[in-house]
């Protein structure tokens, strides 16, 4: 019997998403925002670059797809989340993440976003290793944002 590793190149073999065959190796994004039309916006964006995205419209559903994806040997190559949610705050799934008491891997890139983002609220994103980005903001940037934290297609 051989024990499979959880690697990048392991989660290939998971089915549970649905995935076009055509792209080499698409970057797997955990998208959570409450708001529904910026959350299709922003997943609608990621996918014209070649991602492939899993949205979660509150804290809750963020933590399960996240638990999920590891329980398959999968993971996550970025994730992008709203900081208020209704649930878990993305601030908190960040600070578990990078604490090793949320599921997920602790060096993940985090994009967070937030209408709210005051001084001690960037100031805990940067000490998390998170990039923040204020709505509103330009979809361009948060294109170039993605794009520079990790590459549509994974090799």
């Amino acid at each position: 019997m051989s024990v499979q590793r959880a690697t990048p190149h392991a989660r290939r073999h998971v089915r549970a998403w649905d995935t076009d065959d055509s792209l080499p190796n698409p970057a797997r994004v955990l998208l959570a925002e409450d708001d529904r039309e910026l959350r299709r916006l922003l997943a609608a964006v990621l996918r014209k670059q070649g991602y492939f995205v899993k949205e979660a419209g509150t804290g809750f559903e963020l933590l399960g797809h996240l638990g999920s994806l590891i329980l398959q040997n999968g993971a996550f190559d970025l994730i992008v989340t709203d900081i208020r949610m209704p649930g878990v705050t993305g601030l908190s799934v960040v600070e578990g993440l990078r604490n090793g008491h949320t599921r997920g891997s602790c060096g993940t890139p985090v994009i967070l976003i937030t209408a709210f983002g005051d001084e001690d609220t960037h100031a805990e994103a940067r000490r998390l290793g998170a990039v923040i980005l204020d709505k509103p903001f330009d979809l361009e940037d948060f294109r170039d944002c993605a794009l520079n934290m990790v590459s549509p297609a994974l090799t």
